[in-house]
């Protein structure tokens, strides 16, 4: 049991009050922290401020059992503590543990007030970008009368990462999209879909029809290795298999060899422990999910029994978090297996961590069974070199250690070094943002380098109506909710440069630039377009029993969205 529960679920019995509990889903969107009366929802931050933590908690002391926040929920992370299912009743003690950690301190903030209406023309704003940081910085934006947002994705289909990097699996993480719709139907938001900034429309032409111009554009290349051996065929990026089981049209073709029993997974958040599942989950499970057709197919006639996890770190400092870690041991038919002795917590060790330990303690004493499949976590264990001649065979790794002053030291690669075969090896260390066309980049940080959400220029100086959000904005760090207060942090830099006449600058209305978008050719989908796709997909899925069945080819996308447009 997560130490120091035991006070707070006594105090919760003896009030006989149903308490709401929040759960693996939770994104971070915060959506439910507004909506308490008793201000018992942890932690909370500001525009621009993230918070620590992997999830958000509910007091069970403080809860008064009104529903608000389950209401608010988009993700349908929150339960109330008497119908939490088998699986989830263990977020029940850990809600407790961490405010018997940090006690509640409750402090009824005001909500911040929207921006006044502004006249109707007066602020016209570009987004590039669908996913989680576009969707709230246009709500952001919309919130606010007179207001006018045109938002361009490269792709016929909204919602970025949502739609091709959320785990085929997380069906409740996905349904957020239904909040970010009623924002892409307001009458001042336009959807450009299918319309790729740098192709088919540049930065400048964009700054010509906007006061402002957003990049909310993420950061999707997976960050190399650095080793020898990494041009071999048979070494991808996590990213790179994500898309392809995800259905994403780039990563559609990419052919990812399953025929060995054995999978290598370089980095351990939360995106190499979904690789893994999809990798292991058994086809009948798949089958329920929007897995890309493809993929099910494949993954179906797969030979793969054992992924392994390589950390170069301890568990105490696993990337994962601590609800995707304990999910793990509710797969049927496949054991963790935990190659650490170091899983001791540490009194300094905060909740979460604890808590971790405390489940890899657990599957470390699990008696495992020769037919089930298996997720190895190989910690302390660093890459050296991918192994193979014309093909990946296999990954070198060395032992790590720590010193006596606590610094990570490699082992000898010549006298202690050990090959993992495999024939697939799957980078999962990070990822990059690529270069914009005509706007500052970071290489070596890989982020349009900015200001709070204000572009800098080479000089250091803020270029007037340009902005980031998002991964571009501040690194890949974070969940889908944390997009929230990233996007508000932006929105109210740009706010502060319309009020000091910074965004003045006269530029063509919304007609004109629907005149030059067809004067330019662009076969332009639109948010009734989408909505086809949406509709074709789920009829498709209706058909096997399946959530959707999706369109991974950007072809059949623009047939399926022009057959019902306007209908």
């Amino acid at each position: 049991m997560v130490v120091g529960v035991s006070r707070s679920v006594r105090e919760r019995e003896r009030k006989s009050v149903v308490a709401y509990v929040i759960t693996q889903n939770c994104c971070k969107d915060a959506s439910c922290v507004p909506v308490c009366p008793v201000d018992c929802i942890r932690p909370s931050a500001g525009a621009g401020e993230f918070t620590g933590t992997e999830m958000l908690y509910i007091d069970p002391a403080t809860c008064i059992d009104c529903g608000a926040c389950q209401e608010e929920c988009p993700v349908g992370a929150i339960y109330a503590d008497t119908d939490l299912p088998p699986e989830l009743e263990r977020f029940q003690e850990i809600n407790a543990a961490y405010f018997e950690a940090n006690p509640l301190e409750t402090e009824l903030v005001p909500m911040p007030k929207n921006h006044a209406a502004v006249e109707a023309g007066s602020l016209r704003v570009a987004i590039i970008g669908a996913g989680p940081a576009a969707c709230y910085t246009a709500e952001e934006l919309v919130k606010v009368t007179g207001v006018e947002v045109d938002l361009f994705e490269r792709l016929p289909t909204p919602y970025g990462l949502i739609r091709a990097g959320v785990a085929p699996d997380h069906l409740h993480t996905k349904a957020i999209t239904d909040l970010f719709a009623k924002t892409f139907t307001n009458k001042r938001m336009a959807a450009h879909f299918n319309v790729e900034v740098g192709k088919h429309v540049t930065h400048e032409e964009l700054l010509a029809h906007h006061h402002a111009v957003v990049y909310a554009v993420g950061a999707n290349n997976s960050r190399d290795l650095g080793i020898p051996g990494e041009t071999l065929p048979g070494n991808f990026g996590a990213s790179d298999f994500v898309g392809w089981y995800n259905g994403h049209p780039d990563r559609a073709e990419d052919d990812f060899d399953l025929t060995g029993e054995r999978v290598v997974i370089v980095g351990n958040g939360n995106v190499a422990l979904d690789v893994a599942r999809v990798l292991l989950m058994s086809p009948e499970r798949l089958h329920k999910t929007d897995i890309a057709e493809h993929a099910l197919n494949a993954l179906g006639e797969s030979a793969v029994r054992e992924v392994v996890i390589v950390a170069r770190r301890g568990p105490r400092d696993a990337a994962f978090s601590a609800a995707e870690f304990m999910a793990l041991g509710h797969l049927e038919g496949i054991d963790v297996v935990i190659e650490s002795d170091d899983l001791d917590a540490d009194p300094a060790d905060d909740v979460e961590t604890a808590w971790k330990l405390e489940i890899a303690r657990e599957y470390a004493e699990r008696p495992q069974s020769p037919d089930n499949k298996r997720i190895v976590f190989r910690f302390m264990a660093a890459p050296v070199e991918v192994v193979g001649d014309d093909k990946v065979t296999g990954l070198r790794v060395v032992r790590n250690s720590f010193d006596a002053n606590g610094k990570l030291v490699a082992g000898d690669p010549a006298t202690d070094a050990e090959v993992i075969e495999t024939s697939l090896v799957l980078r999962s260390i990070g990822y990059r943002g690529r270069e914009i066309a005509d706007v500052p980049y970071d290489a070596a940080a890989g982020v349009v380098p900015n200001d709070g959400g204000r572009v800098l220029g080479d000089d250091g100086e803020p270029i007037p109506g340009v902005y980031v959000s998002g991964w571009i904005k501040r690194g890949p760090r974070g969940v889908i909710g944390t997009n929230r207060t990233c996007a508000e942090q932006t929105v109210a830099r740009l706010w502060e440069d319309f009020d000091s006449g910074k965004l003045s600058r006269g530029v063509q209305d919304r007609e004109s630039l629907e005149t030059f978008l067809h004067e330019r050719g662009i076969d332009k989908v639109e948010w009734q377009g989408w909505k086809a796709i949406d509709a074709a997909e789920r009829s498709r899925g209706s058909d096997t029993k399946r959530p959707r069945v999706k369109f991974v080819s950007i072809d059949e996308m623009l047939l399926t969205a022009k057959g019902t447009v306007g209908v």
